[in-house]
């Protein structure tokens, strides 16, 4: 006869369950923005996933803008792999002057080309270069800038590189994707294809009511200690990277500030009608409406209340404060976040407290950057986005040498200043909302800073030159988690 399990205190147990849902959104502190709200999720085309933005390693007078789309792709996803959409705007925002409006946006837009409509085969042949005949279904991209309301085109007619399906279909990758990267005129570097899903979280124990294996013990519902799963291992993601030299990012002159802000969003046209049976494609009318946003990892996933989600996605970042603060000015949602509340509860036999209500650390770290290191200079309206300071230089030239933990290791060129592909925003994040940094010392401590999902690294090696993340997983080596003996 087995002895029954102690209950949890009724009151508890439905703190606990009701925070749930939430708590289980830290499956996407960095996976940040998958499925991060309910329209969007039903969207992936459309979906943004992770935002990066930080100094070239290689090349520390760029910075390096990324942002990733079409979450939790299963690289076996075929006949029809992963393309980007041609009915989407893909959009990287900069603000270099403190007032949260973009002063200059990079646009993708992607057109679609199939060689031969009459076979069902993605390759009809070893795919051996990019204008390979046996590329049936091949996308391009026209790159733009758009800067104090002029829009230039940068490129036009930009390859695509195809997915890594195999070593039949596609026998040198890693070659194919090398020779998409693109250098334009004024310095630039561009590269849009599938990736590699370079961010690592426990997503199995994370949605498992808000466990994190390392501490399981210590959990309200306690279950053995064991190391993080990674479970976004061999899985990838479709990614736009572009290296612009930084003096084109920052403002310039008397005004000079090396501090930037980043985030990006997905546009769709207004309206889209169905044709109905006869085999023509939806057709898209209106003007592009923004249907997705994401700048810090975190902030829509387990900051912003259900109720608001899809608002959150629509609006500018200069719309945040009116959009999250009550009458009397204050910001419940960051000055104290249910977040907060349900790590004290769901770790409380560790004893672990965090800051009260009222607190104002986590406003900075997200709404304003922290002064004297990612604070425009002139900061005239708060906005939930990645801050980089373009004048601190990487502290390593090799991306997997950097600390992962980023500001919180001793990194001043790691996130929350900038995001670095090294950064495991999960732990940080954790530690973050949990008092454990410098604005809040006296909560810079064990047990906060123990706080992690116990998946330290990406399951594939960072790459040391342009584009950082690294080559795709073959649909031919993917082996799913889970495999029948049946």
């Amino acid at each position: 006869m087995t002895s029954a399990r102690p209950r949890l205190p009724r009151a508890m147990l439905a703190v606990g369950l009701s925070a749930t849902l939430l708590l289980s959104m830290l499956a996407t502190v960095n996976a940040s923005s998958h499925r991060e709200a309910p329209l969007i999720a039903e969207d992936p085309v459309a979906d943004n996933t992770d935002v990066y933005a930080f100094v070239s390693p290689d090349a520390p007078d760029t910075v390096t803008l990324i942002s990733n789309w079409i979450p939790l792709q299963v690289p076996a996803g075929g006949p029809n792999f992963y393309n980007f959409g041609e009915d989407v705007l893909y959009q990287v925002h900069i603000d270099n002057d403190g007032d949260a409006v973009a002063d200059i946006t990079y646009e993708w837009r992607f057109r679609t080309e199939i060689a031969n409509p009459d076979t069902f085969l993605y390759a009809t042949g070893p795919i051996e270069s990019l204008d390979d005949p046996d590329f049936n279904l091949r996308q391009t991209y026209t790159l733009a800038e758009i800067s104090d309301g002029v829009r230039t085109v940068l490129g036009q007619n930009l390859p695509v590189p195809p997915n890594n399906v195999g070593p039949r279909s596609t026998p040198d990758y890693e070659a194919l994707a090398d020779a998409a990267i693109v250098e334009l005129e004024g310095g630039y570097k561009s590269f849009a294809g599938q990736r590699d899903e370079a961010f690592q979280v426990d997503l199995g124990s994370i949605f498992d009511l808000g466990g994190l294996r390392p501490l399981n013990e210590a959990h309200i519902v306690p279950l053995p200690a064991e190391d993080g799963v990674d479970a976004t291992a061999g899985l990838n993601v479709h990614s736009v990277v572009l290296q612009v030299p930084t003096a084109e990012l920052t403002r310039g002159g008397s005004g000079y500030d090396p501090v930037i802000g980043v985030w990006s969003t997905t546009d769709r046209r207004r309206s889209r009608v169905f044709a109905g049976g006869n085999g023509a494609m939806p057709v898209h009318n209106g003007p592009f409406v923004q249907i997705s946003r994401l700048g810090m990892p975190l902030v829509n996933e387990v900051v912003i209340p259900l109720g608001i989600k899809d608002t959150f996605n629509a609006i500018r970042p200069d719309q945040d404060a009116a959009a999250l603060s009550q009458p009397d000015g204050s910001i419940p949602l960051l000055q104290d976040p249910e977040l907060g509340r349900l790590i004290e509860l769901l770790y409380s036999p560790t004893g672990i407290d965090v800051p009260d209500a009222g607190r104002t650390d986590l406003i900075t770290i997200y709404l304003t950057g922290i002064p004297d290191l990612n604070q425009p200079r002139d900061l005239s309206q708060p906005g939930e986005m990645i801050r980089l300071n373009t004048s601190i230089m990487p502290t390593e030239s090799d991306p997997n040498e950097q600390n992962r933990l980023g500001l919180l290791g001793g990194d001043l060129d790691g996130f929350p200043n900038g995001r670095r592909l090294i950064d495991d925003t999960v732990d940080i994040s954790l530690q973050v909302v949990a008092g454990n940094t410098p604005l809040t010392p006296e909560f810079q401590r064990e047990p906060n800073s123990l706080l992690g999902d116990g998946v330290d690294f990406n399951d594939k090696p960072l790459l040391t030159s342009f584009p950082y993340i690294p080559h795709p997983h073959s649909g031919y080596d993917y082996t799913p988690p889970v495999s029948s003996d049946s």
